[in-house]
């Protein structure tokens, strides 16, 4: 088989070949994706703001309840002493507040967000109702403002997603157009949020697209940018979390620890992640309705918060103190253990609340604990290797784990420690386990999908790869009825695998003039099906779908799928008039069979024990060989 990239046509030299193969390029992009970006422009803004108001809005409702004070400041519930029914009576309100808007105003705003967008990015083509951009922060706001250990993050991605949905469905937009201003906003809420547009526009990629293509990366880079921009005179342009390492230079050793701290971090984000269902799973088996369930997980908030009251909340300033190095042991081991069990039983409850500020809190509370074991370098360091790689194992976004941390703290000396511990802690979750959090609620509602992502092996092959080159042709003026040995032409396979089917028989006839150009077909069909015909030319299709040997597999699955066939003749690409050959839906697999093969076949092309002595053929290889080979050997 010729590589697959170049052949003897390819080379830069052949001016022949540059005509045939223009159509073709690195990227499938067109000037429609202007439009696209044009759009992502005020949905980035309006990402930006939506995370604004929920920002102050979680901020005043949390001073209402814990301080009975008008203001929108952002307070932790925590930081101060209440009551002890107050702390356990708040978050049980804020449950069943959540409840009832739930039940009557939309179920979509159950949840921590990111399932609800994914499900609606794959499954309902990018549309989201109104009032879910409504509900959704509005029932975030109230539940951690109420105490709820959630982040904002998971519903000003849901609310920024419904903003650019609701806009994309006013226009006259693709389903793919739709989803790129969908992503735009939530990338621009979660930008707008940690101010890390790098990260944000990661996670776009990562986890909303579903694909890595200009059309959709330009909008969300766009939004993301404006987000960003307009993030400044709201919220302020400095790190949430700033860290200064100093002048940071890791050793091997702490280089080799980062692996340890990424693989105790993958532990911890597989077990948060599994707290989190069988919580889901046992308020299932209630016998209440769902309405019900995030009151009881309030009262479970609450008496987390009698324990370790700073586990309260959003969690902001214990996430500064862990990066920092201030926290003190008690309320590291505090954090690590009661949030860890609060958030997870909580979040089950199906209440309406983010993971990512919970992550990081928990990831820099197991990052401390291990600073406190491991070789001592800046403070605050081992907390950053902590959260990123429980954030790496938790989201299995080992790229936006590694950004985020950088983002968040400014601690950009840190950036191999951090790859390492957010790689092996990435790796270690996807050995364990198959879904993530964010991921498994939408596998429990019976739909699949994959997070990996490579080049479609039918984008990579071209027609003359695969195609049938000498097919049985007829002429107009064959009689009928065929001779058998015709109707019996097999179209052979190239599939590379050991035991690869068997050669079908050829079921499209080209058919050809006197000077052998296309003038139609005719299918196997209509030439073993009784009817008052008596040559080929009454029969004849004069219009086929046909494609060009230069044609990829996948422009070709394309037609075939539009057309509903299953075969086409193959048209030489300097003279489209001349047969060049016939592929078929057969034919097409075979490229898959060409990606089964490299993934799964496995050889030794180059044997050590060659080096020392060159192997010599079989006796029954030789007849094989011809010309110089059979001399030389």
């Amino acid at each position: 088989m010729r590589d697959k990239h170049i052949d003897d046509h390819d080379r830069p030299g052949d001016p022949a070949a540059r005509p045939h193969r223009s159509h073709l390029g690195d990227f499938t992009l067109t000037p429609r994706v202007l439009v696209t970006v044009a759009w992502a422009v005020p949905i980035g803004a309006l990402g930006a703001v939506a995370a604004w108001a929920l920002l102050r809005l979680i901020g005043l409702i949390t001073n209402l309840v814990f301080f009975q004070r008008l203001s929108t400041t952002m307070v932790a519930p925590g930081s101060g002493p209440h009551q002890a029914w107050l702390v356990v009576l708040a978050p049980v309100v804020g449950g069943l507040i959540v409840g009832v808007m739930a039940r009557y105003g939309s179920e979509k705003i159950r949840g921590h967000g990111m399932p609800e967008a994914i499900e609606a990015i794959l499954m309902r083509r990018s549309r989201v109702e109104p009032r879910v951009a409504v509900l959704k922060p509005v029932s975030a706001a109230v539940s951690i403002g109420t105490g709820g250990p959630f982040g904002a993050e998971g519903p000003i991605i849901m609310t920024g997603g419904a903003l650019g949905s609701l806009l994309a469905q006013h226009l006259h937009m693709s389903a793919d157009e739709r989803k790129a201003l969908m992503v735009s906003g939530a990338a621009a809420g979660m930008a707008a949020t940690f101010n890390a547009p790098l990260a944000s526009v990661l996670l776009a990629v990562e986890l909303l697209l579903f694909e890595w293509r200009p059309r959709s990366f330009l909008p969300v880079s766009a939004a993301v940018a404006i987000a960003a921009i307009v993030r400044a005179p709201l919220l302020g342009a400095a790190p949430i979390f700033p860290v200064d390492l100093g002048a940071l230079v890791a050793s091997p050793v702490v280089d080799l620890l980062c692996v340890v701290a990424g693989l105790l971090g993958g532990l911890l984000a597989v077990a948060v992640t599994a707290l989190v269902y069988f919580s889901e799973d046992t308020f299932a088996r209630l016998p209440l309705h769902w309405m019900w369930w995030p009151a009881i997980g309030g009262a479970i908030i609450g008496v987390g918060g009698l324990i370790e009251p700073r586990a309260l909340g959003v969690g902001y300033d214990v996430i500064d103190e862990l990066l920092t190095g201030r926290a003190t042991l008690a309320l590291v081991v505090g954090i690590l253990v009661m949030k860890s069990l609060i958030w997870g039983l909580s979040l089950g409850s199906g209440t309406s609340g983010g993971v990512l500020a919970p992550v990081f809190m928990i990831g820099a509370a197991l990052g401390a604990l291990e600073g406190l074991v491991f070789p001592t370098t800046a403070p605050g360091f081992w907390a950053v290797v902590g959260l990123s790689a429980v954030v790496g194992g938790v989201m299995r976004s080992p790229l936006t784990g590694v950004v985020f941390s950088l983002e968040l703290t400014h601690a950009w000396n840190a950036l191999l420690p951090l790859l390492i511990a957010s790689t092996a802690a990435y790796g270690l979750s996807a050995l364990l386990l198959k879904r993530s959090v964010l991921t498994e609620k939408i596998a429990r509602r019976g739909y699949h999908l994959s997070r990996e992502y490579d080049v479609d092996p039918l984008e990579v092959l071209r027609v003359d790869e695969v195609m049938h080159p000498a097919p049985t042709t007829l002429r107009p003026d064959d009689p009928l009825p065929l001779p058998t040995a015709v109707l019996d032409a097999i179209v052979p396979r190239r599939g590379p695998l050991p035991g690869a089917p068997l050669a079908p028989l050829q079921r499209l006839f080209p058919v050809l003039d006197e000077d052998h150009r296309v003038v139609g077909v005719v299918t196997r069909r209509q030439l073993t099906a009784p009817r008052e015909a008596t040559t080929v030319a009454d029969l004849l299709i004069t219009d086929p779908l046909t494609v060009h040997s230069r044609d990829t597999l996948r422009t070709v699955a394309s037609r075939f799928a539009q057309a509903a066939v299953g075969a086409a003749p193959v048209l030489d690409d300097h003279d489209p008039t001349r047969l060049a050959g016939v592929v078929t839906v057969e034919q097409l697999l075979d490229g898959r069979l060409r990606d089964l093969a490299e993934e799964h076949h496995r050889e030794r092309p180059m044997n050590p024990r060659r080096w020392i002595r060159p192997a010599r053929p079989r006796t029954g290889d030789r007849a094989e060989l011809t010309g110089s080979d059979a001399a030389s050997a």
